[in-house]
């Protein structure tokens, strides 16, 4: 058990489990006949009730959610596939996370071009993802005059944030660390992409996502 944590904050600092993940990522999209590296990321965030064991300076509340807790910044290709993640305290907004979460992107996948994601992430953000980053952040909010439920551009992050609260133990936060954490989700992603890989590239969808899949 000790030898296996062990392994797993060196592989996690060392940037294993990212290698890992960008592979798997690159190899589903070959082989569905695309570019290996997204030039168009989708955005999104979840906060999560946090456990004891995550420390005060890591963890804080989310007055829109009513949570205690952490904040996951997520960025996914236009197939669902993870591309990084970010853990702050749930007491950051998403603009503020977005900001760290981009910069980090521009810098590790200089081929991206746009980003799309939610009127969350409206206002300066925009300018500044323009001017600083030469990324074209494009919002998107709920159609004037919409009832009931609708599919929007961004709903394959939704579904990739749903992939990662099947894991029971992503439910809430037990890690103290902020990078372990993000290490764990991107584990939870990798397995949905290897089972992926089981299944000839397909994703295993229910009926919901197999009739939106060609959107």
């Amino acid at each position: 058990m000790v030898h296996g944590l062990l392994r797993f904050r060196r592989w996690a600092r060392a940037g294993v489990v990212a290698y890992i993940r960008d592979q798997l990522r690159r190899r589903i999209r070959t082989g569905i006949g695309r570019c290996p590296y997204p030039v168009t990321l989708i955005v999104d965030s979840q906060s999560v009730k946090a456990a004891e064991t995550v420390s005060r300076t890591t963890r804080g509340y989310d007055a829109g959610k009513k949570i205690n807790g952490r904040k996951r910044h997520i960025a996914v290709d236009t197939h669902g596939l993870p591309v990084m993640i970010l853990v702050t305290p749930a007491n950051m907004s998403d603009r503020d996370g977005a900001r760290e979460l981009l910069w980090r992107l521009r810098l590790t996948h200089p081929q991206l071009i746009q980003i799309w994601a939610d009127s969350a992430y409206a206002g300066q953000l925009v300018g500044w993802a323009e001017d600083f980053l030469d990324l074209r952040l494009r919002t998107v909010a709920r159609p004037k005059g919409a009832k009931g439920f609708v599919v929007p551009r961004r709903w394959k992050v939704e579904r990739s944030l749903g992939w990662l609260m099947r894991a029971r133990r992503n439910v809430r936060d037990h890690e103290r660390l902020p990078e372990h954490s993000e290490a764990h989700l991107t584990w939870s992603l990798i397995t949905v992409m290897t089972r992926r890989l089981a299944c000839g590239g397909r994703p295993r969808t229910r009926s919901w996502d197999k009739k939106h899949l060609a959107g």
